[in-house]
């Protein structure tokens, strides 16, 4: 068995993994992709993305069972985008993720959108402030 093998894959190592395939998706899509997003309500979204037409896309990544299973700040997480996706390993038990939101396969070296997440349209004065603040921290980042 290789060293790589998805089932020697540590927590951290499977979300790190899955972070960095969907976010390489998500950029050879033409979405600009930022990591560790913080949102006004005081959560963090694992990815977020701005589309070429100013869209807003949020991914949150799920490492396990576990994972899904105790981690529900997912559901906050609509006010704050466009369209909303899971993003998982191939192996995670996908059957398990409710219907309704995205659904992204990746690896450390890409993915795939199995389900495109439905669109619901953010308030204009929203998407301006999360635009801004999404420039301002890809900017203080480059710092």
């Amino acid at each position: 068995m290789s060293l790589t093998a998805p089932a020697l894959f540590s927590r951290p190592e499977t979300t790190e993994a899955v972070t960095r395939g969907a976010a390489r998706l998500l950029a050879a899509l033409g979405w600009a992709p930022i990591c560790e997003m913080p949102l006004p309500n005081g959560r963090r979204a694992d990815l977020m993305a701005l589309g070429p037409k100013g869209e807003i896309a949020i991914v949150e990544v799920k490492s396990s069972i576990e994972d899904y299973r105790t981690d529900r700040k997912w559901a906050e997480y609509a006010p704050f985008c466009d369209a909303f996706y899971f993003a998982v390993a191939p192996e995670f038990p996908r059957h398990i993720l409710p219907e309704g939101p995205g659904l992204i396969v990746a690896d450390g070296f890409g993915g795939a959108v199995l389900t495109e997440a439905p669109v619901a349209l953010l308030a204009p004065a929203r998407r301006k402030a999360l635009t801004l603040s999404f420039a301002r921290l890809a900017a203080l980042r480059m710092v």
